[in-house]
């Protein structure tokens, strides 16, 4: 054992000698180059031999020097002091976000303990809980509801929907519009009712986005119009979207749906959980407008969704909303689950603020993001009144669209050729969901009237390039502009102008 540690010490001694040398050689030279008496030293040997001529050149050195001397020690005084604000604006940001979390946290307690002295408090009285509720105002529901006090009804809202419905038929519209000339009927229906400007720049990503899955995201500067563009829509297809305002203080879907209260006995329901279940009854185009929706972890609340909305059989898009069935239970809810219909879409609106959190890849690859970062200028426009819509005409038009203007040849080994590109120079790839995305998105951008290469570079800004939002900046910072001079190569100069625009962006951010 005693051969074993001197060896061990021989062996590791030569790496921390090397180390110490090393560290001991750069304190040495700083203290060298700092080292103003030796300077003075040398100055006084040879002061008397110079003559006028070289004194002028002796000060002009010595004045270089000196500058030099203090450009380096302005330097690392200024890269000591940036290095101590950036980790005090990590340390102070991450403080807020723990204290913000915490607050939510206790926030949601208080909410439950509410309602816990709320059932104590009616069941004294003898009162009815939900009538308590609704006379306070302390109840969660977001609309009035007809309730007739019966206790063994947890659902008053969505049996009120029930009996609506009870002798309701969907309605066919006898739809026969194209996608063009429904995106155009928008356009002037934004414009000539609502005084919502709109250019087809805009719609046509954001038609293509319907195409590729339920969930679409607008994202952009404040005040750009993202959630009046979901606002229009519904109102446009005659069906007004459900406002859902997310709240920092959601965790699980039981804050976007609602819950069982144990003390009141009834569901907590929400306006999202009651457009669900009206829009399960027909075939109209339905919308839930997640209103900032990034204000709360969206991977927490819409955990399920994300997962239902990718299985590829709507019979398997259902939702568990309490453990077991009751008698008096909604006829849509069996066995406590309900069927999340295919003719309702969901919008998020994001804002990338500090108050904010990061909208991760899970959700990103699962939606459609658009950005909308500028404001349309007024315009005229005909006349247009809203247009009744049937979801199933508008899938029929999409799928019409990948028949008709499916991806060219040409267009699948431009993103090949691309998709190479960004594996070898980023160590990015791209599966098969967005794939798919894509072989949707560009055929119904295509039937909006746009071009194929307008899709594609579109889709390549918003799905893939994204994704260098999560790379080290040092890491990229030398392949910008290489990829930016093969994007112009290859495809045109300017012809990718969104990536290119991303890139540019990318590159003020360094």
């Amino acid at each position: 054992m005693n051969t074993f540690i001197r060896f061990f010490y021989e062996f590791v001694s030569i790496f921390f000698d090397g180390f110490f040398m090393i560290v001991e050689g750069l304190v040495n030279g700083i203290m060298q180059i700092f080292d103003f008496g030796e300077y003075a030293k040398i100055i006084d040997n040879y002061k008397n031999s110079f003559s006028g001529p070289e004194k002028v050149f002796v000060f002009l050195g010595i004045a270089v020097l000196v500058i030099i001397i203090l450009i380096i020690a302005a330097l690392i005084f200024l890269f000591v002091r940036k290095m101590a604000r950036r980790a005090s604006i990590h340390m102070s940001k991450d403080e807020l976000l723990n204290e913000i979390g915490n607050l939510n946290e206790q926030v949601r307690k208080l909410m439950k303990e509410k309602d816990e002295l709320m059932a104590m408090k009616v069941s004294q009285l003898g009162l009815n809980p939900e009538d308590e509720n609704q006379e306070e105002g302390t109840g969660s529901t977001d609309e009035e509801v007809v309730d007739e006090g019966d206790p063994s009804i947890r659902f008053p809202k969505l049996v009120s929907i029930d009996k609506e419905m009870v002798n309701f038929k969907p309605k066919n519209y006898e739809n026969n519009f194209t996608l063009a000339e429904l995106i155009d009927d928008f356009r002037c229906f934004s414009a000539s009712q609502l005084h919502l400007y709109y250019e087809f720049d805009i719609l046509r990503p954001f038609f293509a986005g319907l195409a590729c899955g339920r969930l679409i995201i607008l994202q952009g500067i404040s005040g750009t119009g993202k959630t009046s563009l979901a606002y229009a829509w519904g109102k446009f297809v005659g069906e007004d979207s459900c406002v859902a305002s997310v709240e920092p203080s959601w965790r699980d879907k039981s804050d976007f749906l609602g819950y069982f209260n144990e003390f009141t006995k009834k569901f907590n329901e929400t306006k999202a959980l009651g457009e669900i279940y009206t829009a399960s009854f027909d075939d109209d185009v339905h919308t839930i407008i997640l209103d900032e929706m990034n204000l709360a972890r969206v991977e927490y609340y819409f955990a399920d969704f994300l997962s239902i909305l990718e299985m590829p059989s709507r019979d398997e898009w259902i939702v568990d909303l309490v453990s077991s069935p009751w008698p008096n239970d909604p006829a849509k809810i069996i066995k406590g689950k309900l069927k999340i219909p295919g003719n309702l879409w969901y919008i998020g609106t994001i804002n990338n603020d500090d108050s904010t959190f990061m909208v991760t890849d899970k959700v990103y690859d699962r939606a459609m993001p658009l950005d909308i970062n500028t404001k349309t200028e007024p315009f005229k426009c005909r006349e247009q009144d809203a247009v009744n819509v049937n979801a199933s005409y508008l899938e029929s038009l999409f799928r019409e669209a990948e028949q008709k203007y499916p991806l060219s040849d040409k267009g699948l080994n431009d993103v090949g050729h691309i998709d190479d590109y960004v594996i070898e120079h980023f160590r990015i790839a791209f599966g098969n969901r967005i794939m798919k995305q894509l072989n949707t998105f560009v055929p119904v951008y295509v039937a909006c009237g746009g071009k194929e290469i307008e899709a594609i570079d579109y889709f390549i800004a918003r799905k893939i390039l994204r994704k260098f939002d999560q790379l080290s900046v040092a890491f990229i910072r030398d392949e910008i502009d290489p990829f930016i001079s093969y994007l112009n190569k290859n495809f045109g100069k300017g012809v990718m102008k969104e990536c290119i625009a991303y890139l540019e962006n990318l590159k003020k951010s360094i």
